[in-house]
C-alpha cells in the first residue's frame, strides 16, 4: 500500500528498495525556502543495518503489509524470547535485536500483538500502559518543600524509570513501556 512519505511514523514497516525496513526515527524537516522533505533513521529487518535516508514529501512509500497475531509471552532462553499465538497455539520466537529496548518490559504471561510478515515474525507491539510495583526507590523526605524535582524508581521487571517524589517503595504504578515514563498512580 502506498502512502506519501509525509505520513511516516516511528515503527512504521516499509519496503525500501525491495527490502523490508522498520522506521526507528524520522523527522520532519523544511529549511528556509526549500521543499519539505522527511529525514528517517530504518532498520533493515533482513540484515540488521541501520541506515539513513531522507524523502522529498512527493515522494512515495510502499507501507508493508502485516499480518498481526495477539501472542502471550512465555520465556527467554538468553538469545531468545519465546512466545506463544493464542489462536493455534504455535510458538514463536524473536532474537534480543529484533525486540532491541521492548524486551526488557516481557513478563511472562503477558498478552501482546506481534507482527508477522510473509509468515515470519519481524517484531511486536506493547500495550499502551503496563501496571508494575516500585522495588526500591528513595524515601520521601518528611517535612521536605513540595518540589517537582523526580526520583528514579526500580519496577519489578528490572527496569528503572523517573517517578514523581510522592511515590514509593511497594506502590504499583501505570507506566507506557513505549516511552519508559511514568504515567499515573494504579488504583
Amino acid at each position: 500500500m502506498a502512502i506519501p512519505a509525509t505520513q511516516i511514523r516511528r515503527g512504521m514497516v516499509i519496503l525500501f528498495e525491495g527490502n523490508l525496513c522498520k522506521v526507528i526515527d524520522f523527522r520532519h524537516h523544511t529549511p528556509g525556502n526549500l521543499r519539505a522533505m522527511v529525514q528517517t533513521k530504518m532498520r533493515n529487518l533482513r540484515t540488521g543495518a541501520s541506515f539513513e535516508h531522507r524523502f522529498r514529501s512527493s515522494d512515495t512509500v510502499d507501507k508493508a503489509a502485516l499480518e498481526q497475531h495477539e501472542m502471550e509471552y512465555m520465556y527467554s532462553d538468553g538469545s531468545q524470547h519465546h512466545f506463544m499465538n493464542t489462536e493455534n497455539y504455535e510458538q514463536t520466537a524473536l532474537s534480543e535485536e529484533d525486540l532491541a529496548d521492548m524486551a526488557q518490559w516481557l513478563m511472562p504471561g503477558m498478552r501482546i500483538q506481534a507482527e508477522f510478515y510473509e509468515g515470519q515474525p519481524i517484531g511486536i507491539t506493547l500495550p499502551p500502559s503496563m501496571e508494575l510495583t516500585v522495588t526500591r526507590t528513595d524515601p520521601t523526605l518528611k517535612g521536605a518543600t513540595v518540589s517537582n524535582v523526580n526520583k528514579p524508581a526500580l519496577l519489578e521487571n528490572g527496569v528503572t524509570v523517573t517517578v514523581p517524589p510522592f511515590v514509593n517503595e511497594g506502590d504499583r504504578i501505570r507506566v507506557d513501556p513505549t516511552e519508559g515514563r511514568y504515567i499515573e498512580r494504579a488504583k
